[in-house]
């Protein structure tokens, strides 16, 4: 189905992303070969723009036009130089909080998260360039439209985001199962970053290595772990019912 946020053809994609429109996901038909195709390759690579193969059955059914192998999924928003945001925010004299999302690939639940940060007053959502979930129909649908007022930023390593915001003085806390402070027994008042990790794999264990603090939600049921949507709605809560 053809929507406003596809381009199709590889020569239009390798255009959109020289001009830096914001490409957030390139599918290409798998088995695809010729120098056209692997200047789109080389292209994709040089400009960390996240590309997976698929069938050509994936393709014709994004469109139904002549797509040459690829289609491309725009984002809907414009994503935010990371440095720029945490200066802006700095700058505007409230208290920081940012949420960082390591691996996290389902669209829904990204989506679901962008609406609870939305609520919560969350200054920015980080990213990172390849693996992560993309800002697409779901994530818009399933965030409420809070998408448009919560600025994204993408990153082509988290543990370069968490740097960053140690340099600025933001402190950052992992949410994971590895810890045994309880949320509720850590300090979330201060500038602060929010750490959290997909379900099947959680926090990558060199972002782990280099964050400030972690904490957990205790569970006491069966079950070894919460929807990282629901686990991040309640960490976000927990950080505003101190701040409050």
């Amino acid at each position: 189905m053809e929507n406003q946020h596809q381009i199709f053809g590889i020569r239009a994609i390798m255009e959109a992303v020289r001009a830096g429109k914001p490409v957030d996901k390139v599918f290409i038909q798998k088995e695809a070969s010729g120098d056209l195709m692997r200047e789109l390759l080389k292209t994709l690579k040089q400009h960390h723009i996240n590309f997976s193969y698929v069938p050509a059955e994936k393709l014709n059914r994004l469109t139904s036009l002549n797509h040459q192998g690829a289609v491309a999924q725009i984002a809907p928003v414009a994503f935010h130089d990371l440095e720029t945001l945490i200066e802006t925010v700095l700058e505007s004299g409230s208290t920081p909080l940012f949420l960082l999302l390591d691996q996290l690939s389902d669209a829904r639940n990204f989506g679901a998260i962008i609406r609870t940060a939305e609520c919560t007053g969350v200054n920015g959502i980080i990213i990172s360039s390849s693996g992560a979930a993309p800002v697409n129909g779901d994530t818009v649908k399933t965030s409420a439209g809070a998408v448009f007022n919560v600025p994204i930023s993408k990153v082509d390593h988290i543990k370069d985001a968490v740097f960053m915001l140690q340099a600025s003085g933001i402190r950052t806390v992992a949410a994971t199962e590895k810890t045994d402070q309880d949320v509720y027994d850590a300090n979330l008042t201060g500038p602060l970053a929010i750490i959290m990790g997909s379900e099947d794999r959680g926090i990558n264990p060199s972002v782990l290595k280099i964050v400030d603090e972690k904490v957990k939600l205790p569970l006491f049921g069966t079950i070894g772990s919460l929807n990282v949507s629901v686990a991040c709605g309640a960490i976000l809560y927990e950080a505003v019912r101190q701040r409050r």
